[in-house]
């Protein structure tokens, strides 16, 4: 997006606020979808975790697009946006029976985790299709926060317990229909897909009425310029031919699902802040911004670089600032990083902030969230009202304690 659009956009709803662009998701939407054209079957859903904005879920149920949830309120919200149950598949990690049951009822797809939440849902439902999710003790991700394949992750069926697996299956007649892997986020070496590939195609063969197989995601955007990305065009060629060659021996031509939520729209997302305070210490020049780690916090979390711009001021000498918020405790998005001459009022707009921010946001030093907008064809649709003070009070219950009720009264003795 052009920053004279950027700025627009802060005249009209103000700051700090989050801003998406529709063009930016529905390319990579399609460029994922060609990668793989050689597969007959695919299906791609939207890790709704990653931005969660019923807008956002309307628009890639346009492109046809399924969701990817982890919880019964995600499911809830993609049905909401329009999207058919059948395209949406639950993979939730130590939920309660009861939010399973309720996944039941609303008729999604399930993906189960933990081979006794596996024998206590096959017990009960035989007959409803499930899909189970594999831990192929893959180390893989940008971050060991990210990296969710690995031996002592707490997500997935152990490969190693596959006897287990079979043994369930067999006494509880349920159906599989699905099997499921996802190693984490942040992947560049397309040979970790591939070689989790072939465990999960192993894993497969035990299976018999598979209908698709669910690669998970992880693919890596870049950050910054010139900064290094998942191939996904050489993924597409590879797997591709190796998903035909299976899905061959397998006698059937399975549907090959990927869960994308960052390579969809992290790009997409850019968060805008104006500058409040420039100060200049003994050793820093620190730019204090109207917004923190309340509202932005991958920083702070994962260690994540969102590259920052001055669109107010583009074209002046850069010099080193920290970037810093106003929250109580440290919340620094940048340390001593060049950017163009800031001054107080200026709008600094922080890059990749389409995926885990606004998700992660929260009210903490009882700050509102932010608007959030979503832009296409050069048209700005507000898709979040910014919060308001009766939106911070409208589920708290306030209550009187009188502290003086069960004090006895005393009397003093005359002198």
């Amino acid at each position: 997006m052009k920053r004279e659009d950027l700025l627009k956009v802060t005249e009209e709803f103000g700051s700090p606020i989050y801003v998406y662009d529709a063009e930016k998701i529905i390319s990579q939407y399609k460029r994922l979808n060609n990668a793989f054209k050689k597969v007959k079957h695919l299906r791609l859903h939207y890790a709704v975790k990653a931005l969660s904005n019923l807008s956002v879920l309307k628009l890639f149920n346009e492109l046809g697009s399924g969701l990817d949830t982890v919880s019964i309120q995600e499911v809830m919200l993609g049905l909401k946006a329009g999207v058919s149950p059948e395209k949406i598949i639950y993979t939730p990690n130590g939920v309660s029976v009861e939010e399973l049951e309720k996944a039941v009822e609303l008729g999604v797809q399930i993906n189960i985790d933990n081979l006794i939440v596996l024998e206590q849902f096959g017990a009960k439902h035989p007959n409803v299709p499930v899909c189970i999710r594999i831990n192929p003790h893959v180390m893989a991700g940008g971050n060991t926060n990210i990296s969710v394949g690995h031996i002592d992750s707490k997500f997935g069926i152990s490969i190693h317990q596959m006897p287990h697996i079979i043994r369930i299956v067999e006494n509880t007649g349920m159906n599989i229909n699905g099997i499921h892997m996802h190693t984490g986020s942040d992947i560049l070496d397309i040979g970790v897909f591939l070689h989790a590939a072939e465990i999960l195609f192993e894993a497969a063969q035990n299976f018999k009425n598979l209908d698709f197989i669910d690669f998970g995601s992880g693919f890596k955007v870049p950050y910054h310029a010139n900064d290094i990305e998942t191939n996904v065009e050489e993924l597409g060629e590879q797997l591709s031919t190796r998903f035909n060659e299976f899905c061959k021996s397998y006698g059937k031509n399975l549907t090959l699902a990927f869960e994308p939520g960052k390579f969809m729209v992290s790009e997409a997302g850019q968060f805008l802040a104006k500058v409040n305070v420039v100060k200049q210490t003994t050793s820093t020049v620190f730019a204090h911004v109207d917004t923190g780690f309340n509202h932005l916090i991958r920083p702070m979390f994962y260690g994540s670089n969102h590259e920052i711009e001055n669109v107010s001021n583009p074209n002046a000498n850069k010099r080193f600032y920290s970037v810093v918020g106003y929250i109580c405790e440290t919340d620094t998005f940048a340390n001593n990083k060049m950017i163009s001459e800031i001054r107080e009022g200026d709008f600094l707009s922080f890059k990749n902030a389409g995926a885990y921010c606004f998700s992660m946001a929260s009210n903490y030093n009882s700050r509102f969230r932010p608007a959030e907008v979503l832009c296409y064809k050069g048209e700005a649709h507000l898709i979040r009202k910014r919060e308001t003070f009766d939106d911070l009070v409208q589920n708290q219950v306030e209550v009187d304690i009188n502290l003086n009720a069960n004090k006895k009264t005393s009397v003093s003795e005359p002198a």
